[in-house]
C-alpha cells in the first residue's frame, strides 16, 4: 500500500461522520472469536434500558470491540498490506464503530433512576435557595417566620438596590 492510500484509509475511518448510513456487520471476528454482532446489539438496543445482569456483558463487548478497532488501525497505519486488503480493515472498523455507537447509547437502569435522584436533588437545592433569596427561612408551605426575621431580607442586600 502507497503512503497516500494509507492516509486515506485513515482519514476515512477517523472521520466524525464515518459511520453515518453504515450498517452493523452481521458477524465480525474479535480477538480470535465470531461474534454475531449484529443480533447482539438488536438484542440489546431492543430495550429501552440495560438491565443490571446485562450491564457488564456490554460493558466486556463494548471493551473488546475497542481493543479489535485499534488492533485493526494499528494494522492499516504500520502494517505492510495490500490496499485491498486496507480497504476490508477500514470498512470493518467503521462496522465497529457503528456498533460502538449503538451501545454507548444505551442507558443503563442505574443511570436513570440515579437521573431521576440528581433531577430531585436539584429541585430541592433551588427550592432552598429561593427561599432563602425571599427571606422565607424555613422550608414550609412558604410563608416563613416572614421577612427580615434575623437580619435578612430588608432592603439592604443584593436586591435592595445596593450600588
Amino acid at each position: 500500500m502507497r503512503e497516500f492510500e494509507r492516509k486515506r484509509l485513515l482519514e476515512r475511518v477517523n472521520r466524525e461522520a464515518a459511520t453515518v448510513g453504515v450498517d452493523i456487520p452481521d458477524v465480525v471476528e474479535v480477538q480470535g472469536e465470531e461474534v454475531e454482532l449484529r443480533d447482539f446489539v438488536f438484542e440489546i438496543n431492543r430495550r429501552d434500558t440495560i438491565p443490571s445482569g446485562e450491564r457488564d456483558r456490554v460493558n466486556r463487548a463494548k471493551k473488546n470491540l475497542r481493543r479489535e478497532r485499534r488492533e485493526r488501525l494499528d494494522t492499516i497505519e504500520t502494517g505492510e498490506i495490500p490496499y485491498e486488503q486496507g480497504e476490508e480493515l477500514a470498512d470493518s472498523i467503521v462496522g465497529i464503530d457503528r456498533a460502538l455507537n449503538a451501545l454507548e447509547q444505551l442507558r443503563s437502569v442505574d443511570l436513570e433512576s440515579e437521573t431521576q435522584k440528581q433531577t430531585a436533588a436539584d429541585r430541592k437545592r433551588w427550592m432552598n435557595f429561593l427561599q432563602q433569596a425571599l427571606g422565607h427561612e424555613d422550608s414550609g408551605v412558604g410563608a416563613g417566620r416572614g421577612r427580615g426575621g434575623r437580619g435578612q431580607g430588608s432592603g439592604s442586600g443584593t436586591y435592595g438596590g445596593q450600588s
